[in-house]
């Protein structure tokens, strides 16, 4: 397995597929296994890199305390070892803000960037409902399972069938996860700081997307960050909630592709 160090710290990442790079960042307590059901498209028409944060999965589970921009230092390190210059980049919940600190810390990395069921955190952001948060900060002293069915109304539309919120289960129990470690990448979210007077000065092209019915990171704050990012597009994925790519797959795929499409690197693009 391939692993890169960063900060004292093993990060597992794995690569597949050809041509442009795309890096994927996962969001809290999920391993890189998460991207499953997207992964087949993307690694299709680019050289798709995954990798597993700090404290889940097949890195480093140190009981922290974590930080966002010592995340982002990880996902720079993950691009190095991948032999990888820049990138485009996709970052889901926990991972959007990974992304934001990223592209602010390394903009000449970043190729387009994607910011999914994500915020720009800080005072700006709108929070989740106090239910959706205690079950977020209960979700650690139970078991995985039973921490998965209890914010997994927050998580999926009301309209997902059960059997691939399921799947999601089968696949999120098939990578370690100390509580420790869910709880220090839950500080890390806590105190980070924002980064919503950071972003006028982004100067990436940038996607925004967004389940219309997102009840765990609301949809509002998509909306906020579509406002600050200049020339940001904003696409709300109807009938999804937080975990888009379950309750809405084909769509959300398509309208990814669709935005990394554009970006393509002539060259690339010819050869299709």
């Amino acid at each position: 397995m391939p692993y890169v160090e960063n900060a004292g710290t093993k990060i597992y990442w794995d690569a597949s597929g050809e041509g442009e790079p795309l890096l994927l960042i996962m969001g809290l307590g999920s391993a890189s296994d998460m991207w499953y059901r997207l992964l087949p498209e993307f690694s299709s028409r680019y050289r798709t890199i995954i990798f597993d944060n700090r404290g889940v999965g097949r890195s480093d589970a140190h009981p922290g305390p974590y930080s966002i921009a010592t995340m982002a230092q990880d996902a720079a390190a993950v691009l190095d070892a991948a032999g990888a210059e820049s990138a485009h980049v996709v970052g889901f919940s926990m991972g959007g803000f990974i992304a934001q600190e990223f592209a602010l810390h390394y903009p000449e990395r970043v190729r387009r960037l994607v910011l999914a069921s994500t915020a720009c955190g800080g005072k700006e952001v709108v929070w989740a409902e106090p239910e959706v948060l205690t079950a977020l900060a209960a979700k650690d002293v139970k078991s995985r399972e039973e921490g998965f069915w209890t914010t997994a109304p927050f998580n999926y539309h009301e309209s997902t069938p059960r059997e691939l919120i399921e799947e999601d289960l089968e696949v999120t129990l098939r990578s370690p996860l100390k509580r420790e470690s869910y709880q220090a990448q839950l500080q890390a979210i806590m105190s980070w700081k924002g980064s919503y007077s950071r972003l006028k000065e982004l100067n990436i092209t940038t996607l925004i997307l967004h389940g219309d019915s997102d009840r765990l990171i609301p949809t509002e704050n998509g909306k906020i960050l579509a406002r600050v990012i200049p020339d940001a597009e904003l696409a709300l994925i109807e009938g999804a909630g937080h975990r888009f790519m379950t309750d809405r797959l084909e769509e959300s795929g398509r309208v990814i592709m669709s935005f990394l499409d554009r970006g393509m690197n002539s060259a690339w693009r010819d050869k299709e």
